[in-house]
């Protein structure tokens, strides 16, 4: 479990590919803390640590995460924003986060506003997750709340401090993100689906 506070922002030091499986080796402030088969989210994405070398570990990505979540289209020095497992007893400064991406979004509008950023995703809603206002969302790892909730669309409210300490800071129109949607809500649209076919 995860709280969506991300921890460290890595960069991607090398890809490797083997069979349907992407290797992915990044450097972070925190891997002399990290062990091997302990989970971290990347990107929202919970992956185990397979191997550490001086500052660099690698985790690596099955064929259907691949294609559930943007790490395919990772490349060589890219941002990835990191969070480790949260430990028993730890406040849960965001909301609760599984490290399970649902979809992807795209990027569809970044407006400055005079001291904090709107950043607007537009989303698959065929697959049936929804968000609700002032609701809770993540976005590439980060616990946001959701502004702006429409049927295939939503906005976050970045403030300073979450642009400097993410990969926010790197997104632009088209940028594709992970999304995990609230899993309260999960169950809820799964119940009421239910509801309707008995």
């Amino acid at each position: 479990m995860f709280t969506g506070i991300i921890e460290d922002i890595g960069s991607v030091s090398n890809l490797k590919t083997e069979l349907d499986n992407l290797h992915i080796s990044i450097k972070s402030h925190i891997t002399p803390e990290l062990k091997i088969d302990q989970s971290v989210a990347h990107n929202g994405v919970c992956l185990t640590v397979v191997a550490i070398n001086d500052d660099e570990y690698t985790v690596t990505a099955i064929k259907e995460t691949l294609e559930k979540t943007n790490l395919s289209t990772l490349q060589i020095n890219d941002q990835v924003n990191l969070e480790r497992a949260m430990k028993l007893g730890d406040r849960l400064d965001g909301h609760i986060v599984q490290g399970h991406v649902d979809q992807t979004a795209v990027c569809t509008g970044i407006k400055e506003e005079n001291g904090s950023w709107v950043f607007t995703f537009n989303y698959d809603s065929a697959l049936n997750n929804i968000t609700i206002e002032k609701g809770s969302i993540t976005v590439n790892g980060t616990s946001l709340t959701v502004v702006n909730s429409k049927k295939d669309s939503f906005s976050v409210a970045i403030i300073p401090y979450t642009y400097q300490h993410t990969n926010f800071n790197t997104f632009k129109e088209g940028t594709v993100v992970n999304l995990e949607f609230d899993v309260l809500g999960k169950y809820v649209a799964r119940l009421t689906e239910l509801n309707k076919l008995g």
